[in-house]
């Protein structure tokens, strides 16, 4: 008897020891290398050109992705040929969501590189939702969801898209949000628009709303678009399903331009929660914002500064906002 229960209580000392290793264990895919390099926002200087709209590059432990593409069918090519760039060995694209800003050099880019080699941007990644119908209230029905015509012409190329419900990780440390749960009541959409959704027609607040998030040893690197679900509903969620990490840098729009001071207050407050290490402002975010969020989180010019295109956030080295948002 005495034997049974020594080994009883071995054998339960030898699983609860397995337990917690288990659970202390880092997480199995985590980002070593990243690079994050702006293509498409209003700021500019040099040779390159600004606009309403967001892209960027990101270059991540050996993989090339390409997230959003701007407004203007030419603006991200010449921006990426103006900065030394190229796309041709980019497989993948990421659209955070429908509107006319993200996907306008969506065909363009495809068309440009696809002579050289037939899989530069084939395989393109987006939130369930982004393909729905829009329309404006009143009037003849107008469909205004140009993803719709996109999605055509994509796949007549031999582009494949992939719809995600969920987070998926796509490659090691590297995870989509799919579309965001909105926890919190952040209403930062524009216009009166509406969807046709499963569940009938509803306000149009871009339920397809995505963004890339990097896991790393710092911390989440989070990169968005307009952010329409809410910066803050986006960062939760990704701390739900990754990890409860701090924000190691947050980049892109976040389409608080235009927030009242009570937006503000609670966004920042949040945002402090997290302890956000790096910001880059980028597009929608708002000129005016950016200082606001600076100083609200105790950032300093070297790391939080408005977003220009060229302008990189590197893994352990920082921020590099070029010459004009220096």
């Amino acid at each position: 008897m005495f034997h049974s229960l020594r080994r009883f209580v071995v054998g339960s000392l030898l699983l609860l020891s397995t337990t917690l290793t288990r659970a202390e264990d880092p997480p199995a895919g985590q980002v070593k290398a990243l690079k994050i390099t702006l293509l498409s926002t209003m700021l500019a200087d040099g040779a390159e050109l600004g606009e309403w709209g967001f892209a960027a590059l990101v270059e991540v432990d050996g993989y090339r992705l390409l997230f959003d593409t701007g407004t203007h069918s030419d603006v991200v090519q010449k921006n990426v040929q103006s900065l030394g760039l190229n796309l041709d060995d980019v497989p993948e694209v990421i659209i955070s969501h429908n509107h006319f800003d993200h996907v306008g050099g969506f065909l363009t880019l495809r068309e440009w590189v696809r002579p050289r080699v037939a899989t530069a941007l084939s395989r393109t990644h987006v939130g369930e939702g982004i393909f729905y119908p829009r329309s404006s209230p009143g009037g003849p029905r107008v469909e205004e969801n140009q993803m719709i015509r996109i999605k055509t012409e994509y796949e007549r190329t031999g582009g494949e898209f992939v719809s995600h419900a969920k987070p998926a990780q796509i490659y090691p440390g590297v995870w989509l949000t799919g579309p965001v749960p909105r926890k919190y009541p952040e209403r930062n959409w524009s216009g009166t628009g509406l969807v046709t959704t499963p569940d009938g027609v509803k306000e149009d607040n871009v339920p397809e709303d995505m963004s890339l998030v990097f896991d790393t040893a710092q911390g989440l690197v989070v990169l968005t678009g307009c952010g329409h679900a809410g910066v803050i509903n986006t960062l939760e969620h990704a701390r739900s399903f990754i990890r409860p990490a701090r924000i190691h840098a947050l980049i892109g729009g976040v389409h608080l331009f235009a927030a009242k001071e009570e937006t503000l207050v609670w966004t920042s407050g949040k945002l402090r929660e997290y302890g956000v290490d790096n910001f880059i402002g980028a597009h929608c975010t708002g000129i005016e914002t950016t200082f606001r969020l600076r100083q609200e989180l105790g950032l300093d010019r070297a790391h939080a500064v408005i977003g220009a295109v060229g302008a990189t956030f590197e893994l352990g080295k920082g921020i590099d906002p070029r010459n004009i948002a220096r």
